[in-house]
């Protein structure tokens, strides 16, 4: 046998302390893969570790890295190399969001939310994708969102970013077909995490109704990763809202998305 054969895969994920990305990482496990689990939060980090160790009888590498800063891709890339790991599934999912006017949000905040969402995404992809062409094999998991299929008022730079993996998903897809390596974007809709809190949108009407949860969200687009779909979109609800978008003049949706995004408590002038 042969050393693909033999060897147990290992999986990388990025945000993996908490939300989606935690959740994916007890699928991965439980599928039988080795981990690297990539968070800011190196205590919170360790301690699931463990427990994924002890519950699954699983290798787990905790690698603490921040990938707002831009060396960190390399640094992750440079770290599993010397210790010999070979990274078969690749999942991007590490991202956060701003919310509110953006003459009047952070610049630098925004600019590490495109560093994380876009350039980390896109710099461990290419970094960890020769490998995968190399073996013939490999899968990277891409999260997206919803948000990708529309301009986005008063969240104007994540939505935009979201747009960029979507795109950059589906065309790297092509571009691997027949190779053995596959590509999925997963564009989940509002999701219970600690991604409301973090991005001050708590109040926002699109996520003051009923959402779905993390593990909901993540066994759907483990699912669609292990059945080589290019985009998931989990829920009815929200696959139809992103094909309504194709049949809406561009100038109506981005209204309905200011809409959706205001505050429920908001004043109306």
């Amino acid at each position: 046998m042969n050393d693909k054969q033999t060897r147990q895969k290992t999986a990388l994920i990025t945000g993996a302390s908490s939300g989606i990305g935690c959740e994916l990482s007890k699928l991965f496990a439980g599928g039988g893969y080795n981990l690297v689990l990539v968070a800011r939060s190196e205590p919170k980090l360790r301690q699931i570790a463990e427990e994924l160790k002890g519950k699954f009888g699983i290798s787990v590498t905790a690698v603490a890295k921040d990938l707002s800063v831009p060396s960190s891709p390399d640094e992750i890339f440079s770290e599993l190399q010397q210790q010999s790991i070979k990274i078969d599934a690749l999942v991007n999912n590490a991202g956060f969001a701003t919310y509110g006017l953006f003459a009047e949000t952070d610049l630098k905040a925004e600019l590490q939310m495109m560093e994380v969402n876009m350039v980390s995404l896109t710099h461990l992809t290419k970094l960890f994708l020769r490998d995968m062409l190399e073996q013939g094999e490999g899968k990277i998991l891409n999260i997206a969102s919803t948000a990708a299929f529309q301009p986005g008022p008063l969240m104007a730079v994540y939505y935009a970013t979201k747009a960029y993996v979507l795109s950059f998903s589906e065309a790297l897809a092509n571009e691997l077909s027949g190779s053995g390596v596959t590509v999925t974007a997963l564009c989940p809709g509002p999701t219970e995490s600690g991604f409301q809190k973090r991005a001050n949108m708590e109040e926002s009407r699109l996520v003051s109704g009923e959402i779905m949860d993390a593990e909901t969200v993540a066994n759907i687009g483990y699912r669609g990763l292990m059945e080589n779909q290019t985009v998931v979109i989990p829920g009815l609800k929200n696959q139809l809202l992103a094909l309504s978008v194709r049949f809406t003049p561009r100038d109506w949706v981005t209204k309905i998305v200011r809409n959706m995004q205001e505050r429920v408590n908001k004043v109306s002038s």
